[in-house]
């Protein structure tokens, strides 16, 4: 599979996630626990693989405007992972403030989802070419499934 591919794969679980996430209910706190333990460990490793593989193979093969995106890119990630992601897994999901972080997460989600499969990744596939997405993608299957194993095992420790 190739990296964009992948990767666009990645981002429909994502979504699938979350609309689940922002339909549950208040009573279901069990449910939203676990889509948020879901959710948390599918942007964990989607973001590893992102910048450890994908945007710095783009950027060193672009230009400005690449260099541009793949800070934009950069610092949405770190907004979800360092900031958003946070402050609602201390949200209690019995809450209307989960509801609301729910909404946040998914709106900041999407349109990340959006630049990057509308704007980032066909100009990826046009630097990189078919060959480098291959490689790039077997690294990532390669890679995902390493954080998985680790996550997993960290999770019953």
């Amino acid at each position: 599979m190739n990296a964009i591919d992948l990767l666009t794969a990645d981002h429909e679980r994502v979504k699938s996630i979350l609309s689940q996430l922002s339909e549950s209910t208040e009573r279901g706190v069990k449910k939203r626990t676990d889509l948020l333990n879901k959710l948390e460990m599918e942007i964990t490793i989607h973001t590893k693989l992102e910048e450890e593989l994908l945007y710095p193979a783009f950027k060193e093969a672009g230009a400005k405007e690449q260099d541009i995106m793949y800070y934009e890119a950069k610092e949405e990630h770190r907004t979800v992972d360092s900031l958003v992601l946070p402050d609602l897994k201390q949200t209690d999901p019995s809450t209307p403030e989960f509801s609301g972080r729910v909404k946040v997460v998914k709106e900041l989600l999407e349109h990340h989802i959006e630049e990057e499969e509308s704007e980032m990744f066909p100009q990826a596939k046009k630097l990189l070419g078919k060959a480098k997405l291959e490689e790039l993608g077997a690294q990532m299957e390669a890679m995902k499934a390493q954080y998985k194993k680790s996550l997993m095992s960290d999770l019953a420790a």
